[in-house]
């Protein structure tokens, strides 16, 4: 039985985990859009939301948690810069997964997309590009 037992292990090491939850957050908040597999894109989605929110007010104590969590200082200044203020009135739900069709070559595993809800027509078309 799975009682109690939240999160993914994504047969890894903890230190692994950790460090890869990091760089994909990290990728996510420069990039905008990222595609990776599907169950690391649902265990990375909630790290990435829980920071949006947390720079949805600038303090100097959420700079520091944000990358306490983030390590990667560039990310941290384009999420309190630009993610902050462009969801400050959004109430949750800033980044959507999309399925793709076609799965990997290699080992044939499933891929999404992870990317930020709200993005400017200039943005999206850079990605796209």
């Amino acid at each position: 039985m799975r009682h109690r037992v939240a999160g993914y292990k994504l047969g890894r090491t903890t230190s692994h985990r950790i460090a890869m939850t990091r760089n994909m957050a990290a990728s996510v908040i420069e990039h905008e859009r990222i595609v990776t597999t599907v169950q690391k894109a649902k265990a990375v989605k909630p790290f990435v939301e829980k920071l949006v929110t947390l720079s949805k007010e600038p303090t100097q104590h959420h700079r520091r948690r944000a990358f306490s969590a983030l390590r990667n200082k560039d990310a941290v200044q384009k999420l309190f810069d630009t993610l902050g203020p462009r969801f400050k009135d959004r109430p949750g739900g800033y980044c959507r997964i999309v399925k793709l069709a076609k799965p990997r070559l290699g080992d044939n595993g499933e891929r999404a997309i992870l990317e930020f809800v709200e993005r400017t027509p200039e943005e999206a078309a850079v990605s796209e590009a």
